[in-house]
C-alpha cells in the first residue's frame, strides 16, 4: 500500500515491511532535500518542534511579599538614586550660605509695656507669690480688716497700694482694673505677642479676688462696702497713718481702718464695671468667670438701690473725689450687658435720661476727657463698637448714634487742627486744662484714640468727619503716638517719664517703698522722714512707673517732696498700659472683634411701632 508522504517523497506502508529505529533514521538521510528545505507553515512547524517551554521567572521572598527580581532590582535602585539625590541637595543646603531670617527686635511701646505692667508688681498688697520679680518689696498689709474691729470685713487682704503711700482706695482700683481688662479683650494678640498676657491677667485677678473680698459676694442683696483700706490724715497730727508716716508697706505695725459706706452707687457701679469686665478676660474659666458675673450684678444693683456719692463727707474726698454717679451708671451697664448679654442694662445704659445726668449733652471743658472721675468718653467708644459691628437698632439706635457722633467729636477734639485743648510747646495736649498731674489723662486719651482707629479700621471705614473735613484714621493713630513719645522722651527735657525707661527718667519717685532701703533697720514713722527728704536718688528703682507729670510748660522737678510731679497712681499707669498694648507691634494685627460680645445673643431688631392712625 502505498500513499502520499506528506513531507514531499513516496511513503510505503507495508505491514510486512517492519523498519526498525535505526533502518528509519538511516532513510531520513534518503529524502529529497528539494523537499526540505520549503517552507513550512504553522501547523507543520508545531508537529515537528512540539510545544515550546516558557522561560521560568525569578522571584524574591521579603517575608512580607514575593516580587519578581526585576521589579526588587527597580525598587532598590529607586531607593539607592533617592538617597544620592537628597544627600546632594542636603550638602548644597548646608554649604551654601544663606540669610537667617530673625523676628524684628520689640519696638519701645512693646519695650515700654513690658515695664509699665512690673509697677503693678511692686503695688501689690498681701502676701506676694514667689514670681512676683520686685527685689525689694516682701509681703505686707497680712493684718488688713482684723486690725479694725468695728467692721465685718475680717479678711481684707491683697489688693493694691493706690500710689506712693499704702493706702487701697477702691475707686480708682476699680478704674485700674476696668481699664486693663478692656485692654486685654481688645488687644489679646498683642499681649500674647509681647509675651505679657499671662503677666496681665495675674495682675486683674490679683485685683478681683481683693474686690471680691469687700463685700459679700455670695448674696444676691447687700446694703455695704468696703470704699478704703487705711488712713491718709493730711492734718499732720501724731497718730500714725499711712500719709504721716514715711515707711516701707512690710515695716507697718500700726493700725489700718477700714472705710464701709451704705451710700455710694459711683463705687458700687464702678466696682461692678471691673468685675463685669474681668469676667470676660476669664471666659474660659467658667467657674470664676461665673462668680465675677455674679459680684457685678450684686454690687449694680447695690449702686441702683443705696444712692450716693461714695465720697461725700470723707476723707476720699481729698484724694479721689468723685463728681457723680450718673456715669458710672452708664459705664457698669454697658459692662454688664457685654458680660451677660442681658438687654436690661444695656436698656439703662441708653435711657436718655441717665445719659443726660451723665453730661452726655452738656459739653463743658472736661467733655470727652477719660478719667478715674468721669467714664462718660469710655461708655462713648464702648457702645459706639456695638453699633459699628452688632448695630442692634430700635430701640437703642436713637441713643447708640448719639454717642458714635460724640465719639467722632472727641476724636475731633484732640487734633491739633481744633483748639479744644491747648498744648505745650512741646507738644503734650493738656487735657486738664494747665492743672497739675497731666500724664494720667493723656494716656487714657490716647488709648481710647488708638482703639477707635482700630474699631474704624476692622469696620472697613477709612476715617470720619470733623464738620466738613474727612480725617484718615491714621490722624487719629498719629495723635496717640505722638503723645506717647513724649511721655517716652520725646519732649524738650528729653526725659522719659517712665521710670527705668530709656537713660534719663525721674530718680527721687514720691514713693515709700522705692525711697527707704530694703534692710533689717526697720524705722517708725518719723524715721523715715529722713529718706522723703533726701536729695538723694532712691535706693529702689520703681520699674514702670509712669510719674505724674510735667507742669503746662514743659517744665519737671524731681523732688521726691512734690507729688505733683513725681507720684505714680494705679489708674495712670492702667491707662498707660493701654495704650501702649494698643500702638506695639504689627499694626495689621488689630482688635479682637468677637470676644467681647462671646455673651451677646443674637440681635433681631424690634421693628419700630407703627405711625400713629391719620385722622382727617
Amino acid at each position: 500500500m502505498y500513499g502520499r508522504d506528506p513531507w514531499g517523497g513516496a511513503l510505503e506502508m507495508n505491514a510486512t515491511d517492519s523498519a526498525t529505529d535505526d533502518d528509519r533514521s538511516r532513510n531520513l538521510q534518503d529524502f529529497d532535500k528539494a523537499a526540505l528545505s520549503r517552507n513550512l507553515d504553522e501547523t507543520q512547524q508545531s508537529w515537528l518542534l512540539g510545544p515550546t517551554e516558557q522561560k521560568k521567572k525569578k522571584y524574591v521572598d521579603l517575608g512580607c511579599v514575593i516580587v519578581s527580581r526585576k521589579v526588587f532590582k527597580w525598587i532598590v535602585g529607586s531607593i539607592i538614586a533617592a538617597a544620592l539625590i537628597a544627600g546632594f541637595v542636603t550638602l548644597i543646603v548646608k554649604t551654601v550660605p544663606r540669610h537667617r531670617h530673625h523676628n524684628p527686635p520689640p519696638d519701645n511701646y512693646t519695650l515700654a509695656l513690658r515695664k509699665a505692667l512690673m509697677f503693678f508688681n511692686a503695688q501689690r498688697s498681701g502676701k506676694l507669690p514667689k514670681h512676683n520679680n520686685v527685689s525689694w518689696r516682701g509681703s505686707s498689709g497680712l493684718q488688713d480688716g482684723k486690725s479694725d474691729d468695728s467692721t465685718m470685713f475680717k479678711n481684707l487682704v491683697g489688693g493694691y497700694y493706690d500710689a506712693g503711700d499704702a493706702i487701697k482706695f477702691n475707686f480708682p482700683q476699680s478704674f485700674a482694673l476696668t481699664m486693663l481688662s478692656w485692654s486685654v479683650i481688645e488687644y489679646s494678640a498683642k499681649y500674647e505677642a509681647a509675651g505679657e498676657l499671662t503677666h496681665v491677667k495675674d495682675i486683674i485677678k490679683w485685683g478681683t479676688d481683693y474686690l471680691l473680698k469687700t463685700f459679700n459676694s455670695s448674696a444676691d442683696t447687700i446694703d455695704r462696702i468696703v470704699a478704703q483700706v487705711g488712713k491718709g490724715d493730711t492734718s499732720g497730727g501724731p497718730d500714725p497713718n499711712d500719709h504721716y508716716c514715711w515707711v516701707r508697706p512690710e515695716d507697718i505695725d500700726y493700725p489700718r481702718p477700714v472705710t464701709e459706706c451704705h451710700s455710694c452707687s459711683d463705687l458700687g457701679a464702678e466696682m461692678a464695671a471691673a468685675l463685669a469686665s474681668a469676667s470676660i478676660v476669664f471666659k474660659d474659666n467658667k467657674i470664676y468667670s461665673q462668680k465675677l458675673v455674679h459680684g457685678a450684678r450684686t454690687l449694680f444693683k447695690f449702686a441702683r438701690e443705696q444712692r450716693g456719692r461714695y465720697s461725700s463727707g470723707n476723707e476720699a474726698s481729698i484724694f479721689y473725689n468723685s463728681t457723680s454717679y450718673w456715669d458710672e451708671f452708664v459705664w457698669g451697664a454697658s459692662w454688664l450687658y457685654y458680660a451677660t448679654g442681658n438687654s436690661s442694662y444695656l436698656q439703662l445704659a441708653t435711657t436718655p435720661g441717665i445719659v443726660k445726668h451723665a453730661g452726655a449733652f452738656w459739653g463743658g471743658p472736661d467733655y470727652g476727657v477719660l478719667s478715674w472721675d468721669n467714664k462718660l468718653a469710655g461708655s462713648q467708644v464702648l457702645l459706639s463698637r456695638l453699633r459699628l459691628f452688632l448695630s442692634p437698632g430700635y430701640p437703642y439706635e436713637e441713643i447708640l448714634s448719639t454717642f458714635h457722633n460724640q465719639t467722632s467729636i472727641i476724636m475731633c477734639s484732640f487734633l491739633p487742627f481744633f483748639t479744644s485743648f491747648n498744648r505745650t510747646k512741646g507738644g503734650l495736649i493738656q487735657l486738664n486744662h494747665g492743672r497739675p498731674q497731666p500724664l494720667q489723662y493723656v494716656v487714657n486719651a490716647a488709648f481710647l484714640a488708638t482703639l477707635y482707629s482700630d474699631y474704624l479700621a476692622a469696620a472697613d471705614t477709612p476715617g470720619w468727619y470733623c464738620g466738613p473735613n474727612f480725617y484718615s484714621t491714621d490722624v487719629i493713630r498719629q495723635f496717640a503716638q505722638t503723645q506717647i513719645d513724649y511721655i517716652l522722651g520725646k519732649n524738650p527735657r528729653k526725659m522719659s517719664y517712665v521710670v527705668g525707661f530709656g537713660n534719663h527718667y525721674p530718680k527721687r519717685v514720691h514713693h515709700r517703698g522705692a525711697s527707704v532701703p530694703k534692710s533689717k533697720v526697720k524705722y517708725n514713722c518719723k524715721g523715715g522722714w529722713k529718706w522723703r527728704d533726701s536729695s538723694k536718688a532712691n535706693p529702689n528703682t520703681l520699674v514702670g512707673a509712669m510719674v505724674a507729670g510735667p507742669d503746662k510748660n514743659d517744665g519737671f522737678h524731681d523732688v521726691r517732696t512734690n507729688y505733683n510731679y513725681t507720684e505714680p497712681t494705679l489708674a495712670g499707669n492702667a491707662g498707660l498700659v493701654a495704650a501702649l498694648v494698643a500702638l506695639s507691634g504689627d499694626r495689621s494685627v488689630g482688635i479682637d472683634k468677637n470676644t467681647i460680645f462671646s455673651a451677646v445673643p443674637p440681635m433681631f431688631p424690634t421693628p419700630p411701632p407703627p405711625p400713629a392712625a391719620w385722622r382727617p
